[in-house]
């Protein structure tokens, strides 16, 4: 009984959380636009001005985190596959060593690799100077995503 009191109660958390999300996101962006966008294929536009607007229109209630605490994604490096798009990316703005970086990367993470045109989502390592050090220390031992080494050009 107790185990099913929880159970419903999260079910309704959930919903409320991801209803306000769907609200503030709303509240910021053109509906049209996200919409316009969500239908182009990211394999067209990823070496385009469209590609992080693309992207963005492709998250879900992370993109609220994002959009209001003045946060946003950078595409650093993209490479076609035979199944689907390999992004890195980094944080921008706010989002940068923001205590709840952790669960916006997985969140990014989640929401792009459910795209069926996207194969993989890892994140620059450049990011995690952006971390304290106890930060660093958790997000590399109980975060769900790949940091990789982005080499600059000279």
């Amino acid at each position: 009984m107790d185990d099913d009191l929880v159970a419903k109660y999260a079910a309704e958390a959930k919903a409320a959380m991801e209803a306000e999300a769907q609200r503030r996101i709303e509240e910021h962006t053109d509906r049209d636009e996200e919409e316009r966008l969500r239908n182009l294929s990211l394999d067209e536009v990823i070496d385009g001005s469209f590609a992080v607007p693309a992207l963005l229109s492709r998250l879900g209630a992370v993109r609220a985190a994002l959009d209001g605490h003045g946060g946003g994604v950078a595409l650093t490096r993209w490479t076609r596959t035979d199944t689907g798009l390999d992004l890195v990316l980094d944080l921008t703005g706010a989002c940068l060593s923001c205590g709840a970086a952790p669960g916006t990367l997985e969140g990014v993470k989640g929401d792009l690799e459910a795209d069926h045109e996207v194969h993989r989502v890892r994140f620059s390592a450049a990011l995690l100077d952006t971390f304290d050090e106890l930060g660093r220390e958790f997000i590399l031992a109980h975060g769900a995503v790949e940091f990789v080494a982005v080499e600059t050009e000279p």
